[in-house]
Order: structure tokens, then sequence, then C-alpha cells
């Protein structure tokens, strides 16, 4: 029987269950527990001992009974001998580890003085569901989440539930997993989708998963159980965890899951199916801007188009900014006279709130640096220009020109090479690029990214370009040689995985829609073949005599108290950029020290530590003409 209706309460079948205790055979009426035993693959005698159970937990006389046959008052609940004795159909096989009643864990058993004697109750997911109260375990409950489906969804988050729901009514068996950015996104469209059909989602996350293989195959049991009862379905966020045992906890369970993670994963033998989450465009993304913004939209406008061509949008990040406009400008109508710029607030409350992943990975440069800090020849400044027209304007060329289309989406990634010698200003040509965008810059260091271990090189370079795609983040590899360096021929598996390691890195270069930058102190040491994969290469050079000065000119800030400092002079020692500054900071201190404005005497006495750093020594030509 399938509809609800069709079935009696289930305290009308007591009285049949307490009559085979005293020998009879009375069918009792159609009630939950026939329709648990269907779901389970349960015979008679397997409905008989649900119903048995039932009886002992909720009806006192029920209870009583139990104590009476058992000739100990403090035996209340049924053993599987007084079943086996009593009940009608009674059969041994169905106490099989492999039979449904012990493979779902439907019955607890206390086996310590032998299976026959041992007392058993019902689990009390199964209780719940008897009595039409369907839930999860303790033990699972503990762990998991349900999920609330959302009051409303973003666009690409429908279009990914209308998916989940069309793959979840027609092949109801299959595995899905949703791949690509926004986990939250993927676990509301799940949950919208499963809404529909009355179906609850469970949400937890694969790093909670235990190791031990004993442990995984309970567990897997403890789920199969709870989600035939509870009618519902198992969502994994699989962004963090190791991916084994996902893989066997998915072979075991033995159910379709709904899996979250930024690439497709082997999942043993599970049947599955790849949904991605849809990346809107700048265009698609402003109605939702719009409408989440209320009355701060009208004075966005050009605000709310930079807002959606740079930063994926969510729900959850318009209504941030919305709270922080509320706040920092609570009239937008009538803004009052000295008010903060709306477009900053929501421009920089946007970057805040969507930088978190990103915290844990790589160090945020910060910086207020500006084009005037930058001494360069004009070529290098005017290609560093262009690279800022580019990722400005990018959504304009992209989507509304149409180039993304031209191209199939490949290629929309903005890769840049900063060479040249340290200290030559490329942390520095970074921060400005930052800085002049609004955007945050991110330090790594692929040298720490690269690992011996086969496959980890590629995780970890995957978790930081899905964090940076939620908050357009530039991106600043330093030690561009660790993977870029010039290759030779393969001659192991070793050498193969590093190309691999390689390949996926440009993949991610072009594919991601911010700025990538790599750095290296040797042009020369980087593979031919990668450059040509690159859209700009600034070349920094060591300072020339003029360059030197000019950065001299402009290294103290105007609040330092200074003497008589020759600028030639200063810049005929050989130092470059970051080398003139750390001199330059290290004179300051010197100077506030003694109490003296900062002269060319304690400039020297910095460039003397500075060149003992590197094991160098001042010149004569560099020297000539210094009162020493």
């Amino acid at each position: 029987m399938s509809a609800a209706a069709d079935f009696r309460p289930l305290a009308e079948a007591f009285p049949a269950v307490a009559g085979w205790l005293d020998g009879g055979t009375a069918d009792p009426p159609p009630t939950r527990a026939d329709a648990i035993a269907a779901r389970f693959g349960l015979d008679a005698f397997g409905r008989n001992l649900l119903l048995l159970g039932a009886w002992a937990a909720l009806d006192p006389s029920g209870g009583l009974r139990m104590a009476d046959l058992h000739a100990d008052p403090r035996r209340s609940v049924p053993s599987v001998g007084l079943a086996l004795v009593k009940l009608p159909g009674a059969h041994w096989s169905a106490f099989g580890a492999d039979a449904p009643i012990r493979a779902f864990a439907l019955l607890r058993i206390d086996g310590g003085d032998g299976l026959g004697a041992a007392p058993f109750a019902l689990a009390e997911p199964v209780l719940l569901a008897l009595v039409d109260a369907p839930s999860l375990g303790e033990e699972l409950a503990l762990q998991a989440r349900r999920v609330d489906p959302p009051a409303d969804l973003s666009p690409s988050r429908r279009r990914l539930s209308d998916a989940i729901r069309l793959r979840a009514e027609g092949e109801p068996g299959m595995t899905l997993q949703l791949c690509g950015p926004d986990p939250l996104g993927k676990e509301q469209a799940a949950a919208a989708a499963l809404a529909a059909s009355g179906r609850p989602l469970y949400a937890i996350g694969a790093a909670m998963l235990p190791a031990a293989p004993s442990d995984i195959a309970r567990l897997a049991q403890l789920w199969r159980r709870d989600l035939i009862l509870t009618g519902g379905k198992l969502f994994v966020d699989a962004a963090r965890g190791d991916a084994a045992p996902l893989a066997l906890f998915a072979d075991l369970l033995r159910r379709p899951l709904i899996v979250a993670a930024p690439d497709a994963l082997l999942l043993g033998q599970a049947p599955t199916v790849r949904l991605d989450m849809p990346r809107l465009t700048a265009q698609e993304q402003l109605p939702v801007w719009q409408d989440r913004l209320g009355p701060y939209a009208k004075r966005l406008n050009g605000t709310i188009e930079r807002l959606a061509s740079h930063f994926p949008v969510s729900p959850e990040l318009a209504d941030s900014v919305a709270g922080e406009l509320a706040v920092l400008a609570p009239d937008a109508a009538r803004p009052a006279k000295g008010a903060p710029q709306l477009d900053a607030i929501a421009w920089d409350a946007a970057r805040r709130f969507a930088r978190p992943r990103m915290e844990d990975l790589a160090r945020r440069i910060e910086s207020e640096a500006a084009w005037d800090d930058l001494v360069l020849p004009q070529g290098q400044k005017d290609v560093l220009r262009a690279i800022v027209a580019q990722v400005r304007n990018r959504a304009t060329v992209y989507e509304s020109w149409g180039f993304a289309k031209r191209s199939g989406g490949r290629g929309l990634g903005i890769g840049v090479l900063f060479s040249g010698p340290s200290g030559a200003g490329k942390t520095l040509a970074g921060e400005i690029l930052g800085a002049e965008l609004g955007l945050d810059v991110y330090r790594i260091d692929l040298s720490s990214m690269v690992s011996k271990w086969i496959g980890e090189t590629e995780k970890n370079l995957r978790r930081v370009f899905d964090a940076a795609e939620e908050g357009s983040a530039i991106l600043q590899f330093d030690e561009a040689d660790a993977l870029f360096g010039k290759r030779g021929e393969v001659n192991d598996s070793r050498d193969r995985f590093a190309n691999i390691e390689v390949s996926y890195l440009l993949q991610r270069l072009e594919e991601y829609r911010g700025l990538s930058i790599l750095t290296t102190n040797f042009r020369s040491n980087i593979d031919s073949a990668f450059l040509r994969r690159l859209r700009f290469i600034v070349d920094f050079a060591f300072p020339a005599h003029a360059e030197r000065a000019e950065i001299w000119r402009r290294i103290f800030p105007e609040a330092t108290p200074r003497g008589d400092l020759d600028v030639d002079r200063l810049a005929q020692l050989n130092l470059a950029g970051g080398s003139i500054r750390n001199v330059a900071m290290a004179a300051a201190f010197a100077a506030a020290d003694r109490g003296e404005k900062v002269d060319m005497r304690h400039v020297l006495a910095a460039a003397r530590l500075e060149y003992e750093k590197s094991g160098r020594s001042l010149t004569n030509a560099e020297l000539r003409g210094w009162a020493l």
C-alpha cells in the first residue's frame, strides 16, 4: 500500500501482536510497519519484528508482558529467542549479518549472552518513522545538518537546481557531482530541487568522514538506513578533505549522493553524472545586484556594472554589501553633506566579503602605492596601464562585444610575467595594479605550492584559483622558475608528472578571469613555450643612474626631516629600488635615534650595512665625490 491514508494507526496492530504471544496467528491491519518493511525488503517475519519492538517501546502493557514472559521485571524488551518462538513465520535467517534487519541496523541487538538470549529494541530512527516522525539518528544528527530550501535563488543557482531536479526524477539512481565554484550555491540549489518533491536534504563535509575503513562502513550503514527512512538525500561538500574516504563511503552507501567539488572526483563504482554550476555573465548578474541593493541601486549605476564584472554575485554577497551600505549610509534618498561615497563603500564591502577563503591560502599585500612611486621607463609603464585597461574592461570586451563566445571561452585569463632582478620593482608594480583596480593582491610562493607527492601540486593550485574566483583577486606567483623552468627530456614518471603540473597551472592561468602575475629573477630560465601562453611580459631592468636618482628623490616621505642630500651622489650607489628603500629607512632610523635630520652621513652608514648583507663592499666609483 503506497498511500498513507491506507494505513491504520500503529496501535491498532498491537492486539494482534499480543495475540501472537498467546499462540494466535491473526494478521494485523496494514500500518506504517508494512511500508517500512517494503522499503527495506523485509518479509512478513521482519515486519512482525518491527511491530513487536514498537509494542514493547510504545505501549506500557507490551513492556509488562515482555517482563512476564522472561520472568524478570527488568527485561521489558523482547529477545531474539522470544521472537523466534512466538512470532508467526519466524526463521533464524532473518538475523543473519547480511539479512535486511541486520544489514540496515533496524534493530539494536545486545548479543553479549549469545544471539538467542539477546534482547533487542528498534533503532530510534525506525521507531520515529513508525510514528510518522522520520528523523536522523543521534549519531548522524550530530555531524550533519538539514538544509532548508532558500526563499529564492540567483539565476545560476536556479539553473543548477532545475538540472538537479530533472536528473533526480529521470535518473534517481545516479550520484550527482556538482562542479565549479560557489559551494553554498550548490547546496541551496540541491535543497530547492528536493523541496519540490517534499524530500529533505542533509549536508556534511567530506573532511568529517573517518579514515578507518571499518568506521566508514559503519557510517555508510547508518546513513543508508536513515536516508531510506526519511526519503532524503545526502549532500557532501568535497571542497576539502581526502577523496579516498569519500570514494569508499560512496561505494558502501549504495545510495545516490549529491557531491559538490570544484572538479569531478572518482567515486569508486558509483554511477555518476556531472553537473556544472553555470557561470553568469556580468549582464546576467546585474538584476541580482539591483534587486538586493534596493534603494541604493539607482545611485550606484556605474558601480553596479563594475561589481558585476569583477565579483561573482551570490545573494549572500549582495546582501552583505547592502547591509554595509545601510550601516554607513543609512539615508540613501537624502545623503548628508560630507557623507561617505556610496560607490567606495559598496566596492570595499564587496572586496572584503568576497575574500575570506583566500586568507588561509596566501598572503594579502597591503599597500597604498601609486604610479608616482614606481620609477620605470615609459614603455614599461605603458604596458602596466594596458594591463589595467584589460582587467577593468574585460566584461565589456569578453561578453558585450562577444570575444568570449568567439574564442569558445578559452584564453580569457590575463597572464603576466614580471622579470628582473630582486628589488627592481616587480612586487611594487603588482601593488600598484591592485590599488589602481581596487582589487586585493595575494602573493603566492610557487616553490611552496610544489609538492613531491603526485597530485598534491595541482590540488594546492586548485584551492588557490577556486578561492580567488570568488573575490576577483590578483594572484602574484613568485619564483615562477619552480614550475616553468626549461624542460629537459622526460626520463621518468616524476618528469611526466612535473609536466602535468605545469600544464595544469597554464590551464588555470588561461581560464582564470582575473589577473595572474608570475615573477622571476631570470627570464632566460623560463621555457619559451610557456612565455607564448602569457598575455604580457614586463622586464624590470636594474635601474640606471638617472632612474636611481629619481628613486632617491621620491624615497623619503614628505614628513621626513632631511638635511643636505645630494641625489646625484646617492645615485652612484649601485642599488636596485628595493635596496634603496632599505637604505633610506635604515638612515631614517639612525637619524631619529640621534635627533638629527637625515643626511649623507646616515645614508652612507646605512649603505655599508646593506652592502655587507650581500657580501659586497662600496667601490671607489660609488663613493666618488662623497665627503668621507
